[in-house]
Order: C-alpha cells, then sequence, then structure tokens
C-alpha cells in the first residue's frame, strides 16, 4: 500500500453507528475556542473518570469508596454537557419540535393534576412556560448557543446534586420528595433532547410514544393492560432508581463500552488499521477478486476491535473500494461488499459491537460467554461473503490485485506483530477471566496500555506515533462514547417506564397470544418487528428495545436465553445495511460515490446470510456451541456447505455459469441442507438433511463434468 493510499485511513474522523464524527483537528477548525477548550476539558474528565474507575483508584489509592450510581450521575452529567456544546447545529425553523412535544406534555400534567388534586402545581407551570420559551425560541441562532451552554451548565449542576445526594435521595424515593421528583424530570427531558440531537427522532419517538401507550393501557381490555403509575411516579423511578435511567445498561455503556473505544481509537491512530489492511491485501491479492477479498478479510480483522459498523467502512473502505472498482467490480458492488463486511464487526468476537456486552448483562453471563456463542455464527456470516466475492469475482473474470508494491506478508507481520499482541491479551482475558483475573473493561484498560507500550517502542513501518497523538486519541473516546451513553440512559428511561407500568410482560403475552405458542411463527413476527424498529436505529437501540420486548416471549416458548438474545440481536444489526437508513451502505456509498438507496438493496442481496443464520442458530443450538463437539463440528460444515450452494443460486455462478432453471435448483436444494433437523421427530430432519447434501454434491460433479468438457472443447484444434 502507497503512502498515499494510507493518509486516508491513518487519519480517519472517527464515527459511530449512526453519523460522522469529525476528528479532533477538524472540529477545532470549525467551533470557537471556548467550545474546544470546554470540550476537551469535559471530555478529558469524563475518560478520567472511568478509566480511574475501572482501575479502583479511588478505594486502593485514596480509600475513598463511592455507589456505582453516583458515578453514572457524574459522567451522564459530563456527557450531556459535552451534547450540549458540541452538537449545536440547528436549522432555523418556526418553532422548535422538541419545545412543543415537552410543553404539550407538561399542559396534560397540569390539567390532569388539577383535575386530582384540584390545585395548581406552580413548578409544573413554571416548566410550561420555560418550555413555550424554548419553542419559540431556541431555533433562532440568536439565543440558541446561549441555551446551549445554560443546558450543560444545568446537567452539570442536577447531576453533581444527584451525586452529593444520591444516597439521601434513594432513601426517600418512594416518599416522592420534591427536588428529586423535579431534577428527574429536568433530566429525563435533557437526556431525551441530547438523544434527539445526537441520534435523530427515532429512538425518542419510540420512548414517548411507550410513554403514552401506559396511561392509554390501563384502560384496554385483557392482555393489552397495564397498571396505574402516577406521573410523578414515573418521573422519580425513572430518574433514580437502579432500574431506571442511571441502571445497568447506562453502566455498560460507560463502564465497559467506553474503555473498549479507546482501545479502538488508540489501535486506529498507532497505525492498527493499516496493519490490518496491509495483512489483508499481503494474503490476498494474488487470489481471483482480490480486492474485494481484501475488503472482507480486512474488515473482519479491524471489525474485530472497532465493532462499530460505520468506523469499519471508514477505516477499511477508504482503501478497498477504490481497489475493487478498479478491479471490475461496480461501485454499487464494491460499496455493498464493503458494507456487509463492515457490519459484521459487531458480531466478530473478541470486542464485537457495544450490544454484545448489553447482552452479556442482560442475561447475567460473563462476556466471554457471549464471545464464545458468536464465534460460530461470525464465521460463517464472514465465509458466506467470502464465498459471494469469489464467485462473483470467477463470474465476471475479475482477477487479483496489482502487486507492484505489494509487500510480502512476512514483512507486515515482522513490521507489526506488536499489534497481535494486546488482540491475544484481550482474548485470553476475556475467554478466560480465571487465568489472569480481569473484568472486561479492566482487560480493555490493560490491553490499550500494552498496546500504547508497544507501539511507542516498535511503531509501525518505520513511523513511531507520538504520546501527543495517543493522549489526543484517548480524550477523543469520550466525544466518540456520545451515541453510546445517551443511548444508554434513553434506553434506562425506556426500560423504568416498562418495569413500572408492567409493559414488557403484557407484550410479551401478546407475542405468544399472536404466534399460537409456534416457535417459528413467533421467530418471523420477531424478525418483522425488529426490522420495522430497526428502520432509523442503531443496532444499540434496537437491541435494547427488542431484548426488552420480544426476546421474553421466546424463552417463554423454550429458545435458550443466549440464542433469544442473539437472534434478536442479529435482527437488529440489519439496519446497518437495509433501507430507507442503511448507515453502513450509506458511508460506503459515499466513499464509492455513489448511491446509498440502491448500495443498501445491494448490500441486503449480498449480506443474505444475515437473514437467515438467526433462525438456523435458534433452532440448531450447537451453532452456539451448545452441545457436544461432534454435533457443534457437524453442524457448521453442513451449514457452510448450504451457504454456499445458496451463495451459488444467488450469484449465478457454482463451477460454471449457472442458467436461471439452474440456479432455482441450487436455491431450492440450498434449503434441506441447511434445515434444522432439530425441527422434526426422530431422523426424518437428519434424513431430509442428507438428502440434500447428496444431490447437492451430485450438482457440482455435474458442474465439474461440464466444465471439464467447456475446457476440452475451447482447447481442441479448430
Amino acid at each position: 500500500m502507497t503512502d498515499q493510499q494510507q493518509a486516508p485511513g491513518a487519519h480517519i474522523s472517527a464515527a459511530s453507528e449512526e453519523r460522522f464524527i469529525a476528528s479532533t483537528e477538524e472540529f477545532a477548525a470549525e467551533s470557537s475556542r471556548a467550545t474546544v477548550i470546554a470540550s476537551m476539558t469535559i471530555q478529558a474528565l469524563l475518560v478520567a473518570c472511568v478509566v480511574l474507575w475501572v482501575l479502583d483508584v479511588p478505594r486502593q489509592v485514596f480509600g475513598m469508596s463511592f455507589y456505582t450510581e453516583q458515578l453514572l450521575a457524574v459522567t451522564l452529567g459530563l456527557t450531556l454537557a459535552l451534547a450540549f456544546i458540541t452538537e449545536a447545529t440547528r436549522k432555523a425553523d418556526a418553532f422548535d419540535l422538541g419545545g412543543a412535544i415537552t410543553a404539550l406534555t407538561i399542559a396534560v400534567y397540569l390539567v390532569y393534576h388539577y383535575q386530582h388534586d384540584g390545585v395548581v402545581a406552580w413548578p409544573a407551570v413554571a416548566g410550561l412556560a420555560a418550555a413555550l420559551a424554548w419553542t419559540f425560541a431556541a431555533n433562532r441562532m440568536s439565543v440558541a448557543r446561549g441555551l446551549d451552554w445554560v443546558c450543560a451548565s444545568v446537567s452539570l449542576a442536577l447531576c453533581a446534586y444527584i451525586t452529593v445526594r444520591y444516597e439521601a435521595l434513594t432513601y426517600e424515593l418512594a416518599m416522592l420528595p420534591f427536588e428529586g421528583v423535579l431534577g428527574s424530570a429536568i433530566l429525563t427531558f435533557l437526556v431525551l433532547e441530547a438523544s434527539r440531537r445526537i441520534s435523530g427522532w427515532g429512538f425518542v419517538a419510540i420512548i414517548l410514544a411507550i410513554a403514552v401507550y401506559v396511561y392509554i393501557s390501563p384502560f384496554s381490555p385483557g392482555d393489552f393492560q397495564t397498571r396505574w403509575v402516577s406521573p410523578e411516579r414515573m418521573v422519580a423511578y425513572v430518574g433514580l432508581d437502579v432500574n431506571g435511567m442511571i441502571g445497568s445498561i447506562l453502566q455498560v455503556a460507560v463502564l465497559v463500552v467506553i474503555p473498549y473505544t479507546i482501545l479502538g481509537q488508540v489501535l486506529a491512530r498507532t497505525g492498527g488499521a493499516d496493519f490490518f489492511s496491509d495483512l489483508a491485501m499481503s494474503a490476498m491479492w494474488r487470489f481471483r477478486g482480490g480486492a474485494a477479498k481484501i475488503a472482507v478479510v480486512g474488515s473482519a480483522l479491524f471489525g474485530m476491535i472497532s465493532g462499530s459498523a460505520v468506523s469499519n467502512v471508514l477505516a477499511v473502505g477508504v482503501v478497498t473500494i477504490p481497489a475493487m472498482k478498479k478491479s471490475g467490480f461496480s461501485a454499487y458492488r464494491a460499496a455493498a461488499i464493503e458494507s456487509v463486511g463492515s457490519t459484521g464487526g459487531q458480531l466478530m468476537p473478541p470486542v464485537m459491537g457495544a450490544a454484545a456486552f448489553i447482552m452479556a448483562e442482560f442475561l447475567q453471563v460473563s462476556y466471554g460467554a457471549v464471545c464464545i456463542a458468536a464465534a460460530i455464527p461470525a464465521v460463517l456470516y464472514y465465509a458466506c461473503l467470502f464465498i459471494h466475492v469469489d464467485l462473483e469475482a470467477a463470474k465476471h473474470g475479475i482477477g487479483g490485485v496489482d502487486s507492484e508494491e505489494m509487500a510480502p506478508l512476512s514483512t507486515i507481520i515482522k513490521s507489526g506483530w506488536h499489534f497481535l499482541v494486546p488482540i491475544f491479551f484481550l482474548v485470553i482475558a476475556l475467554i478466560y477471566p480465571e487465568v489472569l483475573l480481569l473484568t472486561p473493561e479492566k482487560a480493555a484498560v490493560a490491553s490499550t496500555a500494552l498496546l500504547i507500550v508497544l507501539t511507542l517502542i516498535f511503531g509501525y513501518r518505520g513511523k513511531r506515533t507520538s504520546i501527543r497523538e495517543i493522549t489526543v486519541a484517548i480524550i477523543e473516546s469520550g466525544r466518540v462514547s456520545l451515541d453510546i451513553i445517551l443511548i444508554g440512559a434513553a434506553a434506562g428511561i425506556m426500560v423504568g417506564v416498562m418495569s413500572i407500568s408492567g409493559l414488557a410482560f403484557s407484550m410479551t403475552l401478546q407475542l405468544l397470544a399472536l404466534s399460537g405458542d409456534n416457535v417459528f411463527l413467533l421467530l418471523l413476527l420477531i424478525a418483522v418487528l425488529a426490522f420495522v424498529l430497526g428502520i432509523g436505529l442503531p443496532t444499540v437501540s434496537v437491541y435494547i428495545l427488542t431484548a426488552t420486548l420480544l426476546a421474553p416471549a421466546l424463552v417463554k416458548l423454550g429458545v435458550t436465553p443466549m440464542a433469544a438474545h442473539m437472534f434478536v440481536m442479529y435482527n437488529g444489526m440489519l439496519s446497518m445495511i437495509t433501507p430507507p437508513v442503511a448507515f453502513a451502505a450509506y458511508a460506503a456509498a459515499n466513499i464509492a460515490r455513489t448511491d446509498g438507496w440502491t448500495t443498501g438493496w445491494i448490500a441486503c442481496l449480498v449480506g443474505w446470510s444475515t437473514f437467515i443464520l438467526p433462525f438456523l442458530f435458534v433452532l440448531t443450538p450447537s451453532l452456539l456451541m451448545d452441545g457436544p463437539t461432534y454435533l457443534i463440528v457437524w453442524n457448521f460444515v453442513r451449514i457452510l456447505f448450504a451457504l454456499f450452494v445458496g451463495t451459488a443460486a444467488i450469484v449465478g455462478f457454482a463451477l460454471t455459469p449457472l442458467t436461471t432453471a439452474m440456479r432455482f435448483v441450487y436455491g431450492g436444494l440450498a434449503l434441506p441442507i441447511a434445515l434444522p433437523p432439530e425441527s422434526f421427530s426422530g431422523s426424518v430432519g437428519y434424513t431430509i438433511n442428507f438428502i440434500g447434501i447428496g444431490a447437492g454434491i451430485a450438482l457440482l460433479v455435474f458442474d465439474h463434468l461440464r466444465r471439464r468438457r467447456n475446457v476440452t472443447t475451447t482447447a481442441a484444434p479448430a
């Protein structure tokens, strides 16, 4: 790879799952000096708080003990302040929709309070006046920036108050203290407003819809009914209870995701992205469709650490997409292949995406257990993508990559072997926590420290990263983590509302009734619901929604909790490549300079296995490493063969080009090969599998003989 090719990857802007984030240098160039100083200070404090807490410095060094919720309150305040300071872009509309919804909500509460108590709640009246002022002034540029700083200051002050008085507030929670209710109401508004700015209206609108439904459902019949909760108790619960905003989801987002974000940022800044790209290039350049295979392997390698689809696209796609276009792939196909490959990073151990860490918390299992369960589906996902690009290259006669400046694999490993050491250390720490006695977050911090030491000593390809660049990468992690932390806080609001009202249990009963207690119908229903919820939402938001609302219904019908949660996570991940939003597909299309809508639909075709694999591992638990070794190996090989046959049908090429009729035959044969034998009693399912496998092998033998005959005919003299 040339220096010119390296540059984009080396200085790539950070990205979340749903938006592009300017790098520190770009942010500094576009913002005022006060904004830059404030944001850098807050980011540094946020990262320092998390790292010091993970390393247990307050207790070990200073002999001070705090509640975890106090740390979460501090980090939430810093995050909100950072969001209001940095995310200041807004349109100059006539009025602010967020303020209007808040004003309407407070007005409805005032009417309810007056009807029940016969008095006027003057704090609510003041809140209504503030909401109306916000509605008509928030988008006027003359006052907008001042409101941002006010919100940032209120966020810091309010969370500082909660931190200092947390223990007393929790004791008084049942009595609904005035300051607790008022503070929770303001904090809830600030979290929803900040989430709206960062992630858009999608997740916030769903939370608001759930809140409205909770106050309608007590008057609904049967399973649709939930219990009545007063607005004051609801607000206090979601704001201060451990099952609400400052709860387990926010704890995972702060204490686990941020350390891994730091690791990913440092890895990208120190040349890790270039190393993985070079490694993939050196290993794959000589094979047919080499550029696309480089994209697949490079995305898998970088995705093991980044766990973010868009970050993966930006880090790897800037090199691979132009290379694919140059070698003969269309711009649409190149962008689709990269987006599907990058999306798989959320599934690829050891880091995966943020949803996997939250899954471990929901299931109350070690993160290593999630990694082990995800290993085979992730390998099958990338194997199917690899098969697709190989057959596509064979169909169109696309060869390898120009090897003029390609360094040997041994040279690349010799130059960047030290990048593999922290990853190996991380894998051991996650899968075997009893060996190193490290929690996932401590393992991430230790791996980052090891990576920093090694890169400062060895560098990569003659260049050593400076301490200043590493410091900037660490501090920048605070801004990159904004999305996840705010999603965690907003999700806490949603979970709190559903917990105190009983909506989650009601939803489980409704799904079971709709499916008629049929597992397959329930899987289809949940897949459709997850797809709909995924339109406009990042994977983490979709997973939290579906894990709370949908997964319990699967568990009720006998699906293992791991399989149920993995199912909803896979289906939620589809939001990365499925239009109309398709975050990863649009990011890749932007690099390929092509249309994101068409790229998204082609990505769905390229990544077709994502739609099928969740059903397979729910109905075949051995694909999640649940079962005897021989069964795990057999089902892995069987599904891999089914994916090859199915991909041949989609591409229209197996060993030779396929006619339309033969494509249907191949597609039809993939079904009995992949059919879960557990779905049938006795040996019927296995018999169907063996018939399908035998027929598939016979087809390939026939195709091989046809290819040899064509070669012989072509080579024969005229």
